[in-house]
């Protein structure tokens, strides 16, 4: 398995949006379009790279989830027209960022950090994606922008989980699903005060892709086989760190897309 040569990870960002739903936490994703680049036809969190003026990855998430759900997580209060323009010169009329997020400056306290996740270094196209948790404004409906994204659904981690292959989930969001099980039953509250205690321990997860007899797996940096089978480059987590628990790998199955085990 080749490794991809010199390839730098782009900066990113992406935002866990939180609400509490009839059936518990819900999680909102939305559908790639099945022509990007990367990630096709996936349900993912909101997100994407950061432009060359933002060094504050909150801010690239909080601009990023704006303009692919429309929800603002802003210090002033807008009305929804106000957002609907934005968002228009944003995605349409290709206005300057910086200009147009300066009428509606971002809430980074209200983004919690969660998980930071690095692209395998065999892949061509890769990300240092920082992960964070937010929670959807009681006055605001989310949607897709049409453009990057096509499609929407609200879910618990356990209903994503279950409709893993549907909703063609990757990795990230499909560790992330397994992680928030637990918390997600003591609410959104619970969910916050999980993330806040595990970015006490913030480590890079590295993914290393290895080929076995099961199919393309990706091996998580506590895996026993991380160093000795993986091939690009590595960040080993010891076994006993905060965050290395459960299931150490993934599995792409023809059947059942990703498996997380």
């Amino acid at each position: 398995m080749a490794e991809s040569q010199d390839v730098e990870p782009k900066a990113a960002a992406s935002v866990i949006l939180l609400r509490e739903g009839d059936a518990g936490v819900q999680i909102y994703l939305l559908r790639r379009h099945r022509k990007a680049s990367f990630m096709s036809s996936s349900y993912v969190f909101p997100g994407g790279i950061a432009e060359d003026f933002e060094t504050d990855e909150r801010m690239v998430a909080g601009r990023e989830l704006f303009e692919e759900s429309g929800v603002l997580l802003s210090t002033t209060q807008t009305q929804a027209a106000q957002r609907e323009a934005w968002r228009k010169a944003l995605n349409v009329e290709k206005a300057d960022p910086a200009v147009v997020m300066a009428n509606a400056p971002i809430d980074v306290e209200s983004l919690t950090y969660y998980a930071h996740w690095i692209t395998p270094s065999v892949e061509k196209r890769r990300y240092s994606a920082k992960f964070f948790i937010a929670v959807m404004p009681d006055d605001q409906v989310a949607s897709p922008d049409n453009k990057e994204t096509v499609d929407e659904v609200w879910v618990t981690p356990e209903e994503a989980l279950a409709r893993s292959k549907e909703l063609a989930l990757p990795p990230p969001q499909l560790r992330t699903c397994y992680e928030l099980l637990e918390p997600a039953t003591r609410g959104v509250e619970g969910i916050l005060d999980f993330a806040r205690a595990g970015a006490a321990h913030a480590h890079p997860i590295l993914p290393r892709a290895c080929a076995s007899e099961e199919g393309l797996t990706l091996l998580l940096p506590w895996d026993a086989d991380y160093e000795s089978k993986g091939n690009g480059a590595s960040m080993p987590m010891s076994p006993d760190h905060r965050l290395a628990w459960g299931a150490s790998r993934f599995i792409l199955s023809p059947e059942h897309g990703w498996v997380h085990r």
